[in-house]
């Protein structure tokens, strides 16, 4: 079996647990970078394990730190809900019941300066190691390891060839790929992992894709 310094060490973090502190913030932290743009409330919605001891361990304030761009290293963690405040950032916390998922899940729903919404759904694995199982409705096992391209795109013949194309033309090497869709026809989410960082113009090219609905390039992990 292989087993990894980091798995022997855990990760470095400020807070009582891998699970629910780091990997809270993490959680967070990298729903931010899914979103993309400004918000002004993240509505945090509890399951398992993460509802019933969220203010002992501290994954309240991690969640919150993560929303705000803290990672789980930042010295600053435990002050997330006085810098949230200052921030002008709003939040709550409620318990929920969801079906197949993880003991350490919480489902984030961050409302937008526009009065849109995002709706992000992700697991704390432990030792700091996430899993983001549902973006907007759509599933994926995204956990958040290398660069990623978030693409929503329309569901048409072709357009996966288009988006992959581009990227071999770059030399940007494709890790991982994930494609799903709620409906044949309708709209589609493309998820794609790197070896390398993604460079700005990835995402200009990609977007001038006329199937090509948004781009969201997410380097810093």
């Amino acid at each position: 079996m292989h087993i990894s310094i980091f798995d022997v060490l855990g990760p470095i973090m400020i807070g009582p647990s891998s699970s629910h502190t780091a990997g809270a913030a993490r959680l967070a932290y990298i729903a931010r970078q899914i979103v993309g743009c400004d918000f002004k409330r993240v509505d945090f919605y509890l399951h398992g394990s993460f509802a019933q001891t969220y203010k002992g361990h501290g994954t309240d304030r991690a969640l919150v730190a993560g929303a705000l761009g803290l990672k789980e290293d930042d010295e600053r963690l435990p002050q997330a809900f006085i810098l949230a405040e200052k921030k002008g950032l709003t939040y709550s916390f409620q318990p929920i019941e969801l079906e197949g998922v993880h003991e350490n899940t919480v489902k984030m729903i961050f409302h937008l300066e526009d009065g849109q919404k995002n709706t992000i759904i992700g697991s704390s694995l432990g030792g700091a190691q996430i899993i983001i199982s549902e973006i907007d409705g759509f599933a994926t096992e995204y956990r958040a390891l290398s660069p990623t391209l978030l693409i929503t795109q329309q569901d048409r013949q072709g357009v996966i060839n288009k988006i992959t194309s581009v990227l071999a033309a770059l030399d940007i090497n494709i890790g991982v790929m994930k494609v799903s869709r709620k409906n044949r026809g309708s709209i589609a989410s493309c998820i794609i992992e790197t070896d390398e960082q993604i460079p700005a113009e990835v995402g200009k090219i990609l977007r001038s894709i006329p199937q090509v609905n948004s781009v969201i390039i997410i380097n810093a992990l």
